[in-house]
């Protein structure tokens, strides 16, 4: 009789690695260096060792759902204060009704009221504008807080997209256009490329209400082919109920909680060992250990009492307006502190497009959601800089399109895709600067143009990962998917 054969220990590691949340033993094998070819020949999957010297650790990811007005925050243009009122074709700007811009072999026509997302008659701004810091960089009046940290900033004001509806924010996430199918978004491209640095805690955290399911849902913080263990995890901000997916019943003992699960983790390694091949064990087992490992583990993050009255007012904690983005940008701060590789925060859901997305009352709309989120992202910006984490963090702060310079409804803006703004700070980035450019209407990006992949490659470059080098064998990307870093903005 032949004995049953033993599984050697990094062999059964390797086949448990997909599971709910995929952290904690993808890590693992990273740091053993688990090398496993693939049904393709001798590719293997990353080993958690950067391509090159990386400039980040960890990314703080803030994503303004809706679309925010490029005009009214980080690129203003008087000029539309000057012709309010008048159609475009008759201002000076009239070139812009014919602009044509061709950039890898897709072109960007500008297209009539009858396909929407134009909108001759100029709208004038709404807010005013002044310049900041020592860079004197212009912000609008909606961020003064922020603009106290322009210098640490770099503002790229010609961003484009192809999507000129609110499937865009799936696509700033992925590069890819929702009706194209299912793609890895950057956390996951991040979480895969690197892996962990903390194995009691997710290195790739979702807070604040995501993107709704008619803009991309879940898949907009999911791993799509790259495998659930790549997924992004959803974490409420709530000192009083930090897990409630994972904690114990108010009845069950710690002692007796950690029998129970030392007893499943047996029963279902037994069963990973006699079948290698079931998934769903190995899920079972990264769960457990998981879930069980965060109990401890996120109470802690969301613990702000330990935080001294001067910071939590620094976030905005003290002021009901503030104090929910506020409390998720300090845990932000406290997971990067703890090793959480990528943090991604979405603000303005609001089950449908998002709150952001101003096509009426755009002056009150952006007024309140400025004064959400403004004071919590400089308190975040100025914490980790005295933090000594600033130069290891790299904070993006993004949304899917800008708005038209035209009205729409009298009082508001409608998308617009041909040229907006994005900002970056820490992590590598230089700061007091602006990158690109739009027309003088804010139409068009005309100058250093960047598609939304550019900043993933940005994002990837600076945590020291080749986009290229993280291709699987079987899934074709496309030459637009990898973007280029922005090298203008990298320190």
């Amino acid at each position: 009789m032949h004995s049953q054969p033993t599984t050697p220990r990094r062999q059964f590691l390797a086949d448990v690695g997909m599971g709910f949340t995929g952290v904690a033993l993808s890590a693992m094998f990273h740091r053993d260096g688990v090398v496993r070819a693939s049904e393709h020949g001798t590719w293997s999957p990353p080993t958690g060792v950067p391509h090159f010297a990386p400039k980040a650790k960890s990314v703080i990811w803030l994503f303004m759902i809706g679309g925010t007005s490029h005009m009214e925050s980080f690129d203003p243009k008087p000029e539309l204060t000057k012709y309010a009122g008048k159609e475009i074709g008759d201002t000076p700007h009239k070139e812009v009704l014919e602009a044509k811009f061709l950039e890898d072999n897709l072109r960007i026509v500008v297209p009539d009221d009858a396909n929407g997302h134009i909108r001759h008659k100029l709208y004038p701004l709404q807010v005013g504008f002044k310049k900041r810091g020592e860079a004197g960089i212009e912000v609008s009046d909606w961020w003064p807080h922020l603009g106290d940290c322009v210098d640490d900033m770099a503002i790229v004001r010609s961003m484009w997209t192809t999507d000129n509806n609110h499937g865009a924010q799936y696509q700033f996430h992925t590069g890819r256009h929702s009706l194209e199918g299912e793609f890895p978004t950057i956390g996951s491209w991040a979480h895969y490329g690197l892996g962990s640095l903390n194995d009691n805690l997710p290195q790739f955290v979702v807070m604040g209400q995501p993107i709704a399911d008619c803009c991309g849902g879940v898949r907009g913080h999911g791993a799509s082919y790259l495998g659930p263990a790549h997924n992004g995890v959803k974490l409420n901000v709530d000192p009083k109920n930090p897990l409630p997916f994972a904690a114990p019943g108010k009845d069950v003992y710690h002692e007796e909680q950690r029998g129970q699960f030392e007893l499943l983790n047996q029963l279902n390694r037994t069963a990973a060992v006699e079948y290698p091949e079931d998934q769903a064990a190995a899920a079972r087992i990264k769960s457990y250990e998981l879930a069980y490992r965060m109990q401890s583990a996120v109470p802690d993050i969301v613990r702000f009492s330990e935080e001294t009255e001067e910071t939590q007012q620094l976030y905005g904690l003290d002021e009901k307006e503030t104090k929910d983005f506020g409390e998720q940008c300090l845990a932000a701060t406290r997971m990067v502190e703890r090793g959480v590789r990528f943090v991604q925060i979405f603000h303005g859901s609001n089950g449908g497009a998002g709150a952001w997305d101003a096509h009426s009352n755009l002056k009150a709309g952006h007024s309140k959601l400025c004064k959400q989120t403004d004071k919590p992202i400089a308190g975040l910006i100025k914490d980790l800089k005295r933090r000594g984490l600033l130069d290891e963090t790299l904070i993006v702060w993004a949304t899917e399109f800008g708005r038209t310079p035209g009205t729409q409804n009298s009082d508001g803006r409608d998308h617009h895709p041909f040229g907006f703004s994005v900002w970056m700070a820490g992590g590598g980035i230089k700061g007091g600067i602006t990158h690109g450019a739009t027309d003088a209407l804010g139409f068009h990006a005309i100058e250093d143009r960047h598609y939304v992949t550019d900043v993933h490659a940005t994002v990837l470059h600076q945590l020291g990962l080749d986009p290229r080098r993280l291709v699987v064998p079987g899934r074709q990307r496309l030459d637009i998917d990898f973007g280029h870093p922005i090298e203008g903005i990298i320190a």
